[in-house]
């Protein structure tokens, strides 16, 4: 195997620069979604005794809302209620807990593919089955992309309806016991920007596939194939 050399000239040609930015577009993807953390406030007037008290339901990364009970501080039994046993509906977490995981995977696979563009560059453009590698990853990512980043955003915009206005007719004391009005809902900003992110990376993969392509035997012959037609055997000569 040949030893490390250090290259940057490959990061100034576009396999190398767009893979930057993939690697940059990876960690906001996983990081804006997976460090999420948010809470649903519902304001509540008690029948008895018209008292106002507010009861939250916090949830995060990876999005089990049906396991995001509901508190109330500091007593949680709020207008005779035992708000524990209520919860947010739904669970979003294979789309969340897929799309992060992925997200890291595409980062660690940049930083291996970036170490060996700028560190190993001769082996990377002597050899047949590396850029062949390379070249079936990226279209894999990109497909992965497409397939992960929808199901991300229609999973945030049902988690955006789950936790929104809509929660306090799904509460059954809120139809009978008490009254019930919806206070706020953490911003999901942050989640909008991971959405983005997503059909970025999408878009980046899919377009570097066309420059990892160039790079392989199936864009150009190897140096073996080279080296055979400069041999012994002369290439044919026009009439």
């Amino acid at each position: 195997m040949s030893s490390f050399q250090l290259n940057l000239n490959p990061l100034k040609e576009p396999l190398g620069f767009i893979k930057v930015l993939e690697w940059i577009a990876s960690i906001f993807a996983f990081a804006t979604c997976g460090g999420f953390k948010g809470k649903t406030e519902i304001q509540l007037t008690c029948h008895k005794g018209k008292e106002n008290k507010t009861i939250t339901a916090a949830f995060a990364y990876p999005f089990r809302l049906n396991e995001a009970s509901f508190d109330a501080i500091p007593d949680a039994n709020v207008c005779d209620i035992n708000w524990e046993n209520y919860v947010l509906i739904g669970d979003y977490s294979s789309s969340a807990q897929f799309y992060v995981t992925f997200a890291v995977f595409v980062f660690l696979y940049c930083l291996a593919a970036l170490l060996l563009y700028v560190g190993y560059t001769n082996l990377y453009r002597d050899s047949r089955e590396l850029p062949m590698i390379d070249f079936v990853v990226t279209l894999v990512a990109a497909f992965l992309w497409l397939v992960s980043t929808p199901a991300w955003a229609k999973a945030l915009t049902d988690i955006k309806i789950a936790t929104g206005p809509g929660i306090v007719k799904e509460l059954q004391p809120c139809n009978h016991q008490v009254t019930c009005y919806f206070g706020s809902v953490t911003s999901m900003g942050s989640l909008n920007v991971s959405v983005i992110f997503g059909f970025l990376n999408m878009i980046l993969w899919g377009g570097n596939a066309w420059f990892v392509y160039k790079e392989t035997s199936l864009h150009s012959p190897s140096n073996t194939s080279a080296s055979h037609s400069q041999g012994g055997i002369p290439p044919p000569s026009g009439i």
